[in-house]
């Protein structure tokens, strides 16, 4: 919503402002369908050839969550350390043995069925098991999980920076294919001399339209929404982070509730619960 209310605002000060100090609206609307062909076409092409397919996959996602608002809200953070506190409540209850039936199959698992936001998230319930499963086992210790975690975070946010460095990538490009298109322009006038100056001031306004929608694309559109797509990469990186610090806190001894806190602290402070809306969820769910 937000992306669109923005899109708004800048065309509607940008041409508003044209309009208003005596600007042909005409010249721009007559121009605009061959010089976006153009940039449009030029870009695309440069944007298939620049990224692999599943970058391109990637980016075309990330587009369209751009239009959606953010799913890492207080209530879902909330829910998920609800959810790792009974994880690790009935282990230390009853044993790490007593989750391994959970581990290995979480979709017919009880504990993880009674969570169904998070409980239900692919990647969220695989980063989980795969630790747990790890310490289930005993063959590593806390330091060497924190090492692994490390290195599949990382790799997780540089797979999913990939789309952003596409879009910015693509942001830099649009200005120099509106030169293109505006030169293209210069060079059909230059091929019209024998016109009218008004025929010739039409066609020259043209050709600058293409710089102009350029300039405009890339720095309205695309790199506004570059910028976008980084920030929810980071949100997501940041529930792993939360998830990464709980079970740890978990494997040096810490009591359930003192682990929860532990994840709790790593939140950004926008989505992150106070100790006491944490300490009266987890009484609630139990």
């Amino acid at each position: 919503m937000f992306v669109i209310i923005g899109w708004l605002v800048a065309m509607g000060c940008i041409f508003g402002v044209f309009i208003v100090h005596g600007g042909n609206m005409g010249v721009v609307l007559k121009a605009l369908p061959f010089e976006m062909t153009t940039i449009g076409g030029a870009a695309l092409g440069a944007f298939l050839a620049n990224n692999q397919m599943k970058v391109v996959k990637a980016t075309a996602k990330g587009l369209g969550d751009c239009f959606k608002g953010s799913k890492y809200t207080k209530a879902r953070y909330m829910e998920l350390m609800s959810m790792l506190y009974d994880i690790l409540q009935k282990a230390r209850k009853e044993g790490l043995m007593a989750i391994e039936k959970d581990v290995e199959d979480p979709h017919n698992s009880a504990l993880f069925q009674k969570y169904p936001t998070v409980g239900h998230d692919h990647h969220v319930v695989e980063f989980i098991t795969d630790y747990l499963r790890m310490m289930v086992s005993g063959n590593l210790n806390a330091h060497e999980i924190e090492s692994l975690m490390d290195s599949e975070i990382e790799t997780h946010h540089h797979e999913a920076h990939a789309a952003v460095g596409a879009l910015q990538r693509l942001a830099g490009a649009l200005p120099a294919f509106g030169i293109v298109a505006a030169v293209l322009g210069v060079v059909n006038t230059m091929g019209s001399v024998g016109q009218p100056p008004a025929v010739l001031g039409g066609m020259i306004g043209s050709a600058l339209v293409g710089t102009f929608l350029g300039i405009l694309l890339a720095y309205a559109f695309a790199e506004p929404l570059a910028g976008l797509l980084e920030q929810k990469v980071d949100e997501a990186g940041k529930e792993l982070q939360c998830i990464k610090t709980t079970l740890l806190a978990s494997m040096q001894g810490y009591a359930p509730q003192v682990a929860i806190e532990f994840g709790r602290k790593v939140l950004y402070s926008t989505e992150r619960p106070s100790f006491s809306e944490l300490e009266s969820h987890v009484k609630g769910k139990k």
